[in-house]
């Protein structure tokens, strides 16, 4: 994930004080040198260069302090093959993206990396980018808003306003600067930057609605866009619907790992057919809800319903990880050991939480009627069991005093038609009908690439070859298809 030594040193001191500031070594023009090592210890691709540039707080006085943006560059292979540059917009919120340059370099064709310098980045408060943190309890770490087994929301409530409390505490002036809208205009700082007047770019999950915020805001200045597994633009909803979804998409999902998990051979197999693996699962979780198992290494060190839900959500964003859940499914209903448990840093969770608070309270304004969360919660979880009423639950925005700076944009079809969405029919975090509202929201800018396959993210992901190869054709040539694309699995 993220976070580091000497920035993250900085900017602490600096929240400490309430004054954010510009790495020292930060400019308006990239001064290109080696990257730094990952936090994993993951490898860098070897031509992969960094840079830190400086950026307004805040664009409403953009002569007033300023803040600073890791940045990351993959040279084209080819020069004299050179479209421009493919700007790789991370998920989240809260995702790095700074060494997506390396993954990604890894995966593209030959022709896409003759085509483009690719560039990656850290967003304002991710990773190198002015970090923030709301140095939340352990108890609030990352942790979603699953409901009591019986229902109830009494502990959500309270954990969602010591999330918020802190972060306004804490955040400093970074974390109120975060949101979608000013991320655009980050992007076209650094498009500037690298002295181009126009950019493409590739987005994926809440990168595809940053990009459609970019492509709105900034039309005449987008090159080819290509947004990959598509959030659900309803200014009137926004992210509260992005979260909701979670219940549509992980009903249009399950039957995947159903199916697999039926499947004769299958050394994994939990059921005889797809119906008994989902009444497996529901009866499963409904016995840990009232009986959890000890789990080492886990936090918390238990096994319980909720538990297993969140392993469910993260089985279903790939068919690798279905595994995983069978495992732990597998252990639960034999009373076997269940397989070593981990988490990710909690320093790394930190900050990822803290940005994705800032972005979901700044940019739009969320209900405040826990009566009205409790009843929502109540009609979900009767209506979509496998996610129990999470998605609609109380989060730390009920209790966000402040009002959006500025209203939500609204997706235009206003501009070039250079806009390629490309979506699998069965995505559990960003579901098949909310694409089709962003689809809508496009117009004729936009055609839509729709694959017959299951999970997060499309390109490159799933081996769907016609997926693939619209893309790939689109990002070398500046050609779309006519019209939408249905492409079949396989």
């Amino acid at each position: 994930m993220k976070k580091i030594a000497l920035v993250g040193a900085l900017v602490a001191a600096l929240v400490a004080t309430g004054m954010p500031a510009a790495d020292a070594a930060a400019s308006d023009s990239p001064t290109w040198g080696p990257c730094p090592a990952t936090a994993n210890g993951s490898p860098l691709d070897p031509r992969q260069r960094c840079a830190t540039l400086a950026v307004p707080l805040d664009y409403r006085d953009p002569g007033g302090p300023r803040i600073s943006l890791s940045i990351s560059r993959i040279r084209s292979a080819q020069p004299r093959s050179r479209r421009g540059v493919l700007l790789l917009i991370p998920g989240g919120p809260g995702g790095s993206g700074l060494n997506l340059p390396s993954a990604d370099a890894a995966k593209l064709p030959a022709s896409v990396l003759d085509s483009y310098d690719l560039v990656g980045f850290d967003p304002r408060g991710v990773g190198r980018s002015s970090p923030v943190s709301c140095d939340l309890p352990a108890a609030d770490l990352d942790v979603l808003p699953w409901p009591d087994a019986d229902g109830g929301i009494a502990a959500n409530v309270t954990a969602a306003k010591e999330v918020a409390d802190a972060c306004l505490n804490r955040g400093g002036p970074v974390l109120r600067s975060i949101g979608s809208i000013t991320e655009a205009r980050d992007i076209d700082r650094i498009r500037q930057a690298l002295g181009e007047n126009k950019i493409s770019y590739w987005g994926v999950s809440y990168g595809t609605y940053v990009g459609a915020v970019y492509a709105t805001l900034f039309a005449s200045h987008t090159g080819q866009v290509v947004l990959d597994s598509n959030d659900d633009p309803d200014p009137r909803l926004l992210e509260r619907r992005w979260l909701a979804n979670y219940s549509i998409g992980v009903e249009d999902r399950f039957p995947d790992f159903a199916a697999w998990a039926s499947a004769a051979g299958n050394p994994y197999r939990i059921a005889g057919t797809p119906a008994e693996v989902r009444d497996t699962f529901l009866a499963l979780a409904a016995r840990l809800d009232r009986r959890p198992l000890p789990w080492s290494g886990a936090k918390p060190p238990v096994l319980n319903g909720n538990t297993l839900r969140e392993i469910l959500l993260g089985a279903l964003y790939s068919d690798s990880r279905f595994p995983r859940l069978a495992a732990v499914m597998r252990a639960a209903l034999d009373g076997t050991p269940l397989p070593a448990a981990s988490a990710p840093p909690e320093q790394a969770v930190q900050n990822t939480d803290a940005v994705a608070v800032g972005t979901l309270c700044g940019d739009v304004a969320w209900p405040d009627s826990i009566d009205g969360y409790a009843a929502k919660v109540a009609a979900n979880r009767a209506s979509y069991p496998l996610t129990a009423g999470m998605p609609v639950n109380i989060g730390p925005c009920a209790f966000w005093p402040a009002a959006p700076a500025e209203p939500a944009v609204r997706i235009s079809d206003r501009g070039p038609r250079n806009v390629l969405l490309v979506q699998n029919l069965r995505d559990p975090a960003t579901p098949y009908s909310g694409a089709l509202n962003l689809r809508r929201a496009f117009g004729d800018r936009a055609v839509m690439i729709t694959v017959d396959s299951g999970g997060h993210e499309a390109y490159l992901a799933n081996g769907n070859r016609c997926g693939d190869n619209a893309v790939t054709d689109f990002l070398v040539t500046g050609q779309r298809p006519r019209a939408d694309v249905y492409c079949p699995a396989g």
